[in-house]
């Protein structure tokens, strides 16, 4: 064993060099298929669910309705005036106070109209029920 002067020997490792592992992380520290299966560098094929829920679409005509408290408060021009008064209070500030009202009303109407049917919403919670592949996590 070669030594440097002054200094004593180091030991030189002869352990078996380990293989390295193709294996990706897995996210949020769960273990793999590969370490849950005992069966390293395999993974079984994915199974289909046994029933899919219905496919939610938010593509509804009725969403373009939410672009108009947007815009309208945008429109500075067509309020930007004193009168007419409303309490004492200028124009421009009540009718601000209106925009907020028809936000909250197109809102509500946007969400009674594209609300899911209730047996579309049964068959949305008996799949979220099912027990999953990996035992519910």
């Amino acid at each position: 064993m070669p030594t440097v002067t002054g200094h004593p020997p180091v030991p030189v490792d002869r352990a078996p060099a380990r293989r390295q592992s193709t294996r990706r992380p897995s996210p949020l520290g769960r273990p793999s298929p590969e370490v849950t299966s005992g069966e390293e560098d395999t993974v079984s094929p994915p199974q289909p669910p046994a029933a899919t829920p219905p496919r939610r679409s938010d593509r509804s005509p009725w969403n373009w309705l939410l672009i108009v408290p947007i815009v309208v408060p945008l429109l500075v021009p067509l309020y930007n005036q004193r009168d007419p008064e409303l309490f004492g209070w200028p124009f421009f500030y009540w009718v601000q106070l209106v925009f907020v009202a028809l936000g909250v009303l197109t809102t509500g109407l946007v969400y009674r109209m594209t609300r899911r049917s209730k047996a579309d919403q049964a068959v949305s919670a008996r799949a979220a029920d099912r027990p999953t592949r990996d035992g519910g996590r």
